[in-house]
């Protein structure tokens, strides 16, 4: 392909993944997949918001789920709310789970959504998935106190530029598979692990590294999101949006998603979509959705895939002694 339009950078990756990828399945799931170790790629926000343009990409989705991990919550009922059902399987695996140690009988998806959005005592029970991005970005635990990833590195940015040290981390080892206690690991997977923020030349830049990465379904909803928090942070701490580092570790193509990807492959990038950002936004507890607006979005249509509901953690795979005190 030729590499005139940043997006080529995406659809190079998966025609790499699609011709040389090493074939694996997921552990869970038992899908075969094929998958590279180890890109990256640069997407310089001067020149337009990367929102894939060669399908469309679900940008109401995005917006607020990003909301929802910048604001701190972890309970899917504000995406409920908000008619964004891209977390409710997560949720709704845990609630079958309980339902079925207890004996009795689960509600079907759609019912247990239903419930999510009527019920708030329901929701509070079984709508809550604990540790998850917008805990540790806002409420990471630290021995009876709670620390402000984003706060802080907001504070640097804006008073300490030059420095390198702007990183955010959502790995936190204590409830991560085996090195968490017995019955308290994560049963869903955290995926985009850490950020790291710079300054240069009055522009704030960011790189995501991401450890497992859905390139067809997944992957194009990232760079999104990811962007949009760097314009963000960009706006709340005065300088201009920089560029959007994504660096990938294991990137992978599902097998139920290569038709979709061999007809995405066919088609020929469109100009990026412009964002701005409302000047009511001028800190973290004064930004809201609706101060962001994206114009000039002109993508193909939809591909449609499943959601693979993979990794996690199951204690029967438990191999590593939690309690050893080394």
């Amino acid at each position: 392909m030729v590499e005139t339009h940043p997006e080529y950078q995406y659809l190079n990756l998966l025609s790499d993944i699609m011709a040389n990828g090493s074939e694996k399945s997921d552990h869970n799931t038992k899908i075969k997949l094929k998958s590279v170790f180890g890109r990256m790629s640069r997407y310089d926000l001067s020149e337009g918001f990367p929102l894939l343009t060669t399908k469309r990409v679900y940008w109401k989705g995005v917006l607020h789920e990003l909301y929802w991990f910048l604001s701190g919550q972890t309970n899917i009922k504000y995406l409920v709310d908000n008619d964004v059902h891209i977390w409710d399987d997560y949720p709704y695996k845990d609630y079958v789970k309980k339902m079925n140690q207890t004996g009795k009988s689960a509600l079907s998806k759609d019912e247990f959504i239903l419930k999510i959005k009527e019920d708030d005592e329901f929701a509070k029970n079984f709508g809550d998935l604990p540790h998850i991005y917008g805990a540790q970005w806002r409420h990471w635990p630290a021995k009876g106190r709670e620390i402000d990833q984003i706060a802080w590195a907001l504070d640097t940015l804006k008073n300490f530029p030059e420095r390198k040290h702007a990183v955010v981390s959502v790995w936190n080892p204590e409830y991560l598979y085996g090195m968490a206690l017995p019955g308290t690991a994560l049963s869903f997977p955290l995926c985009h692990i850490m950020l790291h923020f710079n300054v240069a030349d009055g522009k704030l830049s960011c790189l995501l590294y991401q450890r497992s990465c859905d390139m067809f379904l997944g992957v194009p909803f990232n760079i999104a999101s990811y962007a949009l928090l760097t314009h963000i942070m960009a706006k709340l701490a005065g300088y201009q949006p920089g560029d959007f580092v994504h660096t990938y570790g294991d990137a992978h193509i599902y097998e139920n998603h290569f038709t979709q990807v061999n007809e995405q492959l066919t088609r020929i990038p469109r100009p990026f979509p412009k964002l701005s950002i409302s000047d009511a936004a001028i800190d973290l507890s004064s930004f809201k959705p609706e101060q962001v607006s994206l114009t000039g979005y002109n993508p193909y249509p939809t591909l449609k895939g499943d959601l693979t509901v993979a990794g996690g953690f199951d204690e029967k795979d438990r191999t590593f002694n939690s309690k050893k005190v080394c």
